[in-house]
């Protein structure tokens, strides 16, 4: 990975304008090469058009040379397709392959695909093990096979290891990088250890202990080399309860961790106990934001992957599941609707009230899931507190409903100066409120029972049920009592 010390991250504000500088750019790149080429008769065309086209070239490699890749990425991802390929062919070929690590999924597939396989195997060939891996899903097989041939046999090794596990274990995060030292040692030689070395691996806030056999023993804090007698031993400074964790375990819990303990970095075991490699926080920032984006756009009924600026055929086609689906659960709302038109045709006010229960049910359900979601992302809810749960959104919805059915009632009321029909708002509205609270909790606790994602389509679920039900209930209660 790029050592963040070579290049400088721009702040934000920074960023944003210079952005805006590059775009400006590429306007007038565009511009002058409309202009020339509307002058073909001239003979020095192709002198000015490769002057012109060198001049802004060079500008934008200066532009790019000074930034961090993450910078980098974030200008590729904010332009449209044919400006991001044009910025793209101008960083420096040893940085494509950071550069390619920091963009998003989508845009990463997308540079991917316009590369032939020579090149493709230049940028991939600086990168080490651990960005391989982190590349893999985007990177052709026998590409990726062909660049791993090349690396040495431990990171080859290495490679197959991670690679074994799937994305949303910690086995995946994992690097390679570890430092480890002996009970035996004592202050002095392991700093004379540390010495020797050219450089120390990012995010190192300590050392591990093992044995012969490679066992993880306890963690050595590097402030205690510091702090303490030179001739004082390893096995005496040690932490023997640090958080350890196994390659198998879920990334999710790992992330959770690293946020409860405020960790810088921790060791990674296989299932005999012996050290196999070391999580960063960086790796878990990475992974918490990568999750979060991709639930994000989950929830609206999009896969995770999706370019801003893909294609306008790609887009429609991630978009088409999820609007099928709403469309199907429109068409059977709108027949428990139908089933009332009699009542409508003879009270017209109902056609103007149901929006307010259905819209006000389906807002309220919708911050239920959101809880609940954010609850099992972050572990919170278990099977012993399911049940209490369930009871305290009933009582929340329940108040909810008083509250707001009396006020919907008393609008009903107002506007229409009929007191029956200003009882049926209110009691719809507290029915139709219990009701989401109900499905707000159940929805995302089914799917997250059957192993999907509760982020995925709770939303479009949802709003059906507390649509159709609450037109059903809103007319239904009206057939009832005002017929």
């Amino acid at each position: 990975m790029t050592d963040p010390t070579v290049v400088l991250q721009a702040s934000q504000p920074k960023l944003e304008d210079l952005l805006r500088q590059i775009v400006k750019l590429l306007e007038k790149h565009r511009l002058v090469e409309t202009l020339v080429e509307r002058d073909q008769t001239s003979p020095r065309h192709q002198l000015i058009e490769s002057l012109v086209h060198r001049q802004h070239v060079v500008e934008l490699q200066l532009k790019l040379r000074s930034l961090h890749p993450a910078d980098i990425a974030y200008i590729l991802e904010a332009l449209p397709q044919d400006d991001r390929l044009l910025i793209w062919r101008q960083i420096e070929e040893e940085r494509s392959g950071d550069v390619l690590l920091e963009v998003s999924d989508a845009v990463r597939n997308a540079l991917v695909e316009t590369l032939e396989r020579a090149e493709l195997l230049r940028v991939l060939e600086p990168l080490d093990a651990d960005d391989l891996a982190a590349l893999a899903e985007a990177v052709p097989e026998p590409v990726l096979a062909d660049v791993s041939r090349r690396l040495p046999t431990r990171d080859r090794d290495w490679l197959q290891t991670t690679m074994a596990y799937p994305e949303d274990r910690v086995g995946r995060l994992m690097s390679q990088d570890v430092l480890t030292v002996r009970e035996s040692q004592n202050v002095e030689q392991v700093l004379r250890l540390l010495r020797g070395r050219e450089d120390l691996p990012l995010n190192t806030d300590s050392l591990f202990v093992v044995d012969a056999r490679h066992q993880l023993k306890g963690v050595l804090p590097l402030r205690a080399l510091l702090l303490n007698d030179p001739e004082q031993r390893v096995g005496e400074l040690k932490l023997t309860d640090p958080v350890v964790f196994d390659a198998s375990d879920a990334a999710d819990d790992a992330a959770r961790a690293f946020e409860r303990y405020d960790l810088v970095s921790a060791p990674v075991v296989n299932g005999r106990g012996k050290l196999i490699g070391r999580l960063t926080v960086d790796a878990v920032v990475d992974f918490i934001r990568e999750e979060s984006e991709e639930d994000a756009l989950n929830r609206a009924g999009l896969r995770g992957d999706e370019d801003l600026f893909a294609p306008i055929w790609d887009s429609a086609r991630n978009r088409w599941l999820w609007l099928s689906i709403n469309l199907c659960t429109a068409f059977i709302a709108s027949r428990a609707i139908g089933l009332f038109e009699h009542a409508i045709a003879q009270i017209v006010a109902l056609a103007a009230l149901m929006p307010i229960v259905a819209g006000i049910g389906g807002n309220s359900g919708n911050q239920t899931t959101a809880l609940v979601v954010r609850g099992l992302a972050l572990g919170e809810i278990t099977s012993e507190n399911k049940g209490y749960l369930v009871l305290k959104e009933l009582g929340v919805g329940l108040m909810n409903g008083l509250v707001w059915g009396a006020t919907v009632g008393l609008f009903a009321y107002w506007l229409y100066r009929n007191w029956q029909l200003g009882v049926v708002m209110a009691v719809a509205m507290l029915l139709n409120l219990l009701l989401a609270a109900l499905v707000g909790v159940a929805i995302p606790l089914i799917l997250h029972r059957l192993g999907r994602d509760p982020a995925v389509g709770s939303s479009v679920l949802l709003t059906f049920i507390t649509d159709g039900m609450g037109f059903f209930i809103f007319l239904g209660l009206a057939t009832l009592f005002l017929l």
